[in-house]
């Protein structure tokens, strides 16, 4: 297994540098909560099938069909085989880190799915949310949308340090739709 100081940043691991509308087959890979929960936990490790299932609680064989889901899109790569237990052949999957450059379809609920299971199962005391409603001139949004995204680009494309604590952060930027903010824009 590559050390994280081997391994590239995720940027030039998926060799792509900005993002693109994902394709039916991607878009179909990534609409999982359960695969996307897949490729965050080999983002850092190079995991077998055996043992992404076990760290999921389920069945191999579940695992197995979406393991091969996102090695079809190429959102998982099969490095060299290893000898697992009982001497039995393996292959590990490592993310490539292509998915952070392919935007799924608006609606989909699976990266939701997939926050809501990590925060559950993190130790309350180290959960910080946060939710605030803004109004922004379509100006101030563009502005408000791209300096998020570089401060997210940024850190996405640092080199992973194999000591450091992992963090999860999920951001959602969507129009408010409560009462009163609908109230308000349409009056």
């Amino acid at each position: 297994m590559a050390s994280a100081s081997d391994t590239p940043p995720v940027t030039q691991r998926s060799g792509m540098t900005e993002r693109r509308p994902a394709t039916d087959a991607e878009a179909k890979a990534l609409a999982s909560g359960l695969r996307l929960r897949i490729l965050r936990m080999c983002i850092d490790a190079e995991l077998t099938n055996r043992e992404i299932a076990e760290a999921l609680g389920m069945h191999p064989a579940t695992v197995l069909h979406h393991v091969r889901t996102l090695v079809d899109t190429a959102y998982l790569e099969p490095l060299e085989p290893r000898r697992g237990r009982r001497g039995a052949r393996e292959i590990p999957y490592r993310a490539t880190g292509k998915s952070w450059f392919t935007q799924v379809p608006a609606g989909s609920s699976a990266m939701l799915d997939a926050f809501v299971t990590e925060v559950q199962q993190a130790p309350p005391q180290e959960v910080a949310l946060s939710r605030f409603s803004v109004r922004l001139p379509p100006e101030e949004l563009e502005e408000f949308r791209d300096r998020v995204q570089e401060l997210l680009d940024d850190f996405a494309s640092r080199p992973r340090d194999p000591e450091a604590q992992a963090w999860s952060v999920f951001f959602a930027l969507h129009p408010d739709t409560s009462a009163g903010a609908v109230r308000h824009s349409q009056g």
